[in-house]
């Protein structure tokens, strides 16, 4: 499974990069904003930290509009990725930023019908809406069980990109459904390390060698 951070926090990136686990970015309107920059500085540098893809978000609603700025952002960088609503407008987007060789995510999915939609669109990846769906009580992950299976009826291309994770359980029940991708803020990744009994054992071994009263 591939990990992409869903952040504009430059410094979260860079960090996290360090380790070899970011595979990608997602940001959107709201996160670029919570960073207080421009946009397309936030993007650029952020396409320099990270080779993987980074998605950046139309604003426009109209499709020659979603066209016009998705190919506009797509010269920030060759990683970036172009995301659109899944509304008619946007798949029409989809279509023809795809057809060019551009990367595009869908985003903003809540069916099983809508991803179906995206992948006959042409769309690089789909972007389910897992914690959205469990804030109405709904299951998001199967939500994700019905895409992959989906998917691969059909062997379609476009990637299942398991979005608003909230939880380390949602990344370990997207991994074992089959998931392509699992965006996490980056808490949420950082909490996947975790785990009471490492901190225990780690701390065990630590006394023990201090006993010892040898360095190395």
């Amino acid at each position: 499974m591939k990990f992409f951070i869903d952040t504009a926090d430059i410094d979260e990136i860079r960090d996290l990069a360090e380790t070899g686990m970011v595979d990608g970015v997602t940001t959107n309107p709201s996160l670029i904003m919570q960073s207080g920059r421009d946009f397309r500085e936030v993007v650029k540098e952020i396409c320099d930290l990270v080779d993987g893809p980074v998605s950046a978000e139309v604003i426009a609603t109209e499709v020659k509009d979603m066209i016009a700025q998705g190919r506009d952002l797509a010269k920030i960088a060759k990683n970036v990725t172009i995301k659109v609503p899944l509304t008619w407008d946007g798949l029409k987007a989809c279509r023809v930023l795809s057809s060019e060789g551009t990367m595009v995510n869908v985003t903003l999915c809540f069916t099983g019908n809508q991803a179906l939609l995206a992948a006959k669109a042409g769309a690089t990846f789909i972007s389910p809406f897992v914690g959205r769906l469990d804030d109405l009580a709904l299951d998001g992950m199967e939500l994700i069980s019905d895409i992959v299976e989906i998917y691969d009826n059909y062997e379609f291309a476009t990637e299942v990109l398991v979005a608003s994770i909230r939880q380390p359980a949602h990344v370990l029940e997207a991994a074992r459904l089959g998931a392509d991708v699992a965006t996490l803020p980056p808490g949420v990744l950082r909490k996947l390390a975790d785990h009471p009994l490492t901190d225990k054992g780690l701390k065990a071994f630590l006394d023990d060698w201090a006993k010892t009263g040898q360095n190395l």
